[in-house]
């Protein structure tokens, strides 16, 4: 069996179906993983201190979402694929339901913008209700 000491976990509410869980998992340093991707793919986009900026600041799924649309031009194959491997924190699953609720927008469109199902939005309402009504309590 392996130790764990050395290792920091984060809880993260993870949904599935219609329960909730809590998961523990290493988060990935995306900025060296960004790094190491641009040394090999584009090293002339790593020398631009925009991007240099943007890597260092990459905290939250719709930071790092983001960022690889602005850096990789993605192709029609790839953005089919990605979207079935996405997953998205409670940070920006609250931050896509506030902005629902301010611009008073509907569950289709929303599902078309971000190309989530509707499905998905109409149960992230129901399980992070609390958490739109409570705004103090985020994070």
């Amino acid at each position: 069996m392996r130790s764990s000491k050395n290792i920091q976990f984060l809880k993260v509410p993870f949904t599935a179906g219609f329960k909730k869980f809590n998961l523990n998992f290493m988060r990935p340093n995306y900025t060296k993983i960004y790094q190491d991707m641009l040394k090999e793919k584009a090293p002339e986009k790593l020398e631009d201190p925009k991007i240099q900026r943007l890597i260092k600041k990459l905290k939250t799924t719709e930071d790092i979402l983001n960022f690889n649309d602005l850096v990789f031009t993605p192709s029609k194959e790839s953005s089919h694929n990605n979207q079935k491997l996405r997953i998205y924190d409670k940070k920006t699953i609250l931050k896509l339901l506030d902005y629902q609720k301010k611009h008073e927008l509907s569950i289709s469109f929303m599902s078309k913008k971000y190309k989530i199902s509707r499905t998905t939005i109409s149960r992230w309402k129901r399980l992070f209700a609390e958490d739109q009504d409570n705004p103090a309590e985020k994070n």
